[in-house]
């Protein structure tokens, strides 16, 4: 059993953590949500030359879904640590 300084540390090592993958997620949005604006909302008449090439767009859309399952992968584990030390709190 840990003390609750150890478990105060853990807490805030783990929510440090959680904020650094958001921030790494954050990219993989941003280029899903400028894919889907190149595909559907630019209707070749983008505010960028790049969002008008279908192939551009579709490489940003795959990159930004791969960024989003890495940043998943690592963000829900971390986040049910983080629940388990706060319950121990408790």
């Amino acid at each position: 059993m840990i003390n609750e300084a150890e478990r105060a540390q853990q807490i805030k090592e783990v929510t440090a953590n959680l904020v650094k993958i958001q921030v790494f997620g954050a990219i993989g949005w941003i280029l899903v949500g400028l894919a889907m604006y190149g595909i559907w909302g630019a209707q070749g008449n983008a505010f960028h030359p790049l969002l008008n090439d279908s192939d551009v767009v579709y490489g940003m859309l795959y990159v930004g879904i791969a960024i989003m399952v890495v940043e998943f992968a690592i963000y829900i584990p971390l986040l049910r640590k983080r629940i388990v030390l706060t319950k121990g709190n408790k």
